[in-house]
Formats: structure tokens, C-alpha cells, sequence
């Protein structure tokens, strides 16, 4: 447990590479489940937990951490398997995710593994509505199964999807911008909140569940023109994806001539300081952290306008 909680906050130099970490752990079984070590602040064993009324039934408890009074789910129990009965040699992983902190309770966590985003792939075709993964990889001969937190997250607390009368107010005509977007996210909950907030917006928007289907598109779009401006407007990209991660779909944006002029709005859940200079490296136009839908249509507003 020592060298994993050692390891946590160490994993900056792996962004931009089309590589991730993943924290891998158990629920109430023998199937391994992974999360990005960037969205993990600590794992620690579980200590007393606190009861509180009208919580939600999927919510363990909250927990005193370092002064923060964090709430733990029943991670378990929220992908739909057997509730977690007892929290004794348990272990919360502390995360932060869409501008919130929680914790996720877990039967154990095993190790720390360094992965290619491209080995990582999309969940098997007709696993249906009711599956909480967003991708799945293979080690060591095991099936890993890495989980949609996003719509774990936003069936316990919705997020906000519509936005403020005041940007509302404040859109451009319709007339004067660029009507068309493409959007790229692994979770579907998030592909339908960037959808939802950006309505007033009355754009044609496209969709793609990760960095190399989006790229494909990109490049079947300019095969027979000069840029893809006479396509697309702009594309907002989520950053940790299978196959391809946002930032290696921006720099591969940025290489092709046909693409170069494309704005580049990358949006997640990742929090840090390095994103910002990651923005740079990679020549995306802007970063924005899930999930604020008044800064996510003000900025696509914004571009497009700019771009007409």
C-alpha cells in the first residue's frame, strides 16, 4: 500500500505521450477494475464513516479527511453489483473529478500499471444501456475493466447541463457564427451534457467516442478539400480516452495542414496545474474543466464567432 500511495501524485511526465496510469482495484469480486491515477488524490483504508440523514442510498457515509468532510460512495453498489456490507479492510480512493472531491469505497486496491492510451479499447458493442464501463484493457492475461465514473457521478448528483439567461442573452446570432462542432468523449453522460448545454447555441454537432475515430473523421472530411474550416467550426475534446487521448488528437490536428485551423477546446475531468501548459504544448486553443455549462457555451460561442 505504501509504494501506491507513493506513487500517486507522481505521474505528470505520462500526459501528452498517449500514456495513462491506472490505479487498479476490486469491488464485491474477483473482476479488476482500473481509474485513472490522475484523478486520484489518495487511497487510504476506510476509516469510521458518519451517517447522515436523507443522504443517497448509494452513499456510504462521509468521511473527516485532513478537514474535508468528503462523501464515500458504494462504488459497488452504484455499478449495480452486491452493496458493500461492511466497511472493515476496506479502502476508500479519494478523487477528484468535475470540479467535486468524493471518495469511492473499494473491496482492495492492488497496483500502479503504465499503459499505451491505444491498448486501451471501447467497451464490446451491445453491452447496453444499464454498463458502466467506458473502456477495457487487457494485462497480464486479465480483463480490466475501467468504469464510467462520469455516470456514476451524474446519477447521484445531476449536473447542471442548462445555461444562465445571462449567456443566453448574450449569444451571437445564430447568422453570424459557424453552425457546426464536433464533440469526442468516452462517456456517453458526458457526450449528452455537452449536447444538452450547447442547444441554445443551434449548432449541427457530431459526435465521436474517442481521439482516433474523431481524427478519422476529421481527415475522410478534408480528403477533397483544402481545410476544414469549409467543415467544422470548432471540436471540443475530452482527454483521457481509449485508443487516443485528446492531447495526442490535438498535436496530430495540429500536423495535418488540412486540420491545423480547426479551434480545439479541451474538456475534462482531469484537474492539475500541468494542464494548462499542457494546452500550450499541444496547441489546443483552450481548456476547460467539467462541467460548467456557461463556460462551455461561452467559449464555443465565442470561437465560432470568431471564426466566421
Amino acid at each position: 500500500m505504501a509504494s501506491i500511495l507513493d506513487s500517486v501524485n507522481q505521474r505528470t511526465q505520462l500526459v501528452g505521450q498517449n500514456r495513462l496510469e491506472l490505479l487498479l482495484f476490486r469491488l464485491n469480486g474477483s473482476q479488476i477494475f482500473g481509474i485513472n491515477v490522475f484523478k486520484v488524490r489518495e487511497v487510504l483504508q476506510c476509516p469510521k464513516l458518519t451517517q447522515l440523514p436523507r443522504l443517497n442510498p448509494l452513499i456510504k457515509g462521509v468521511a473527516h479527511i485532513r478537514g474535508q468532510t468528503i462523501s464515500v460512495i458504494d462504488l459497488s453498489a452504484a455499478v449495480g453489483g452486491r452493496p458493500t456490507e461492511s466497511i472493515d479492510n476496506s479502502f476508500i480512493i479519494i478523487s477528484e473529478y468535475n470540479r467535486s472531491v468524493q471518495g469511492f469505497l473499494v473491496r482492495g486496491v492492488e497496483r500502479i500499471v503504465n499503459l499505451n492510451w491505444d491498448s486501451v479499447l471501447p467497451p464490446p458493442q451491445g453491452s447496453g444501456k444499464s454498463n458502466y464501463l467506458t473502456a477495457v484493457t487487457e494485462i497480464d492475461g486479465k480483463l480490466i475493466e475501467i468504469l464510467d465514473v462520469e455516470k456514476v457521478l451524474d446519477e447521484i448528483a445531476p449536473a447542471r447541463t442548462d445555461i444562465s439567461d445571462e449567456i443566453v442573452s448574450g449569444l451571437t446570432p445564430i447568422t453570424e457564427r459557424k453552425r457546426r462542432i464536433m464533440v469526442v468523449d468516452d462517456s456517453s453522460v458526458a457526450r449528452k451534457q455537452i449536447v444538452r448545454a450547447l442547444q441554445p447555441l443551434g449548432l449541427e454537432i457530431e459526435l465521436a467516442k474517442d481521439g482516433l475515430e474523431a481524427l478519422q473523421k476529421l481527415e475522410a472530411y478534408v480528403k477533397d478539400k483544402d481545410d476544414i474550416a469549409d467543415v467544422f467550426g470548432g471540436i471540443i475534446s475530452d482527454i483521457e480516452m481509449p485508443e487516443m487521448d485528446g492531447y495526442t488528437l490535438t498535436a496530430s490536428i495540429r500536423e495535418n495542414p488540412k486540420l491545423a485551423s480547426l479551434k480545439v477546446i479541451l474538456h475534462t475531468s482531469l484537474s492539475g496545474v500541468f494542464n494548462q501548459a499542457m494546452v500550450k504544448k499541444v496547441g489546443a486553443d483552450d481548456f476547460i474543466a467539467k462541467f460548467n455549462p456557461d463556460e462551455l457555451a461561452g467559449a464555443i460561442d465565442r470561437y465560432l464567432s470568431e471564426a466566421y
